[in-house]
């Protein structure tokens, strides 16, 4: 059985981790991606039942309006295959920072402390 889809589109980021959040509390859905695109512009995805689906758009969709701007709404209850073999399994919807960052930013900010340090 094919998969429903629901994406709410919001202007800044903080209504759509709002939506995102509603969304995944109002009903048994996956976060299938969380995108960025030009102008302020994020896109939130999720998937599963139809009816689930459908809750969770309706519940996202008001949670972001009351403290953001909603651009678009909509559900694709049954999509195609082409649409989950590139937009559902195209990449994780959080991205985590490798642990080989962490100590080179250690080191930069360590060594601003220090530079600024003999500066004075």
């Amino acid at each position: 059985m094919k998969e429903a889809i629901g994406m709410i589109e919001t202007l800044g980021m903080i209504g759509s981790i709002e939506a995102a959040d509603a969304m995944l509390k109002a009903s048994d859905v996956q976060l299938v991606s969380h995108e960025f695109v030009d102008g302020g512009i994020v896109t939130i995805i999720v998937a599963g039942d139809v009816g689930a689906v459908q809750a969770a758009v309706e519940a996202g969709k008001a949670a972001a309006e009351r403290i953001g701007k909603v651009l678009s709404a909509h559900v694709i209850p049954r999509a195609a295959d082409d649409i989950h073999n590139t937009i559902l399994e195209k990449k994780p919807a959080v991205k985590q920072a490798t642990k080989a960052s962490k100590p080179a930013v250690r080191k930069a900010q360590a060594k601003d402390v220090t530079d600024s340090a003999t500066d004075q």
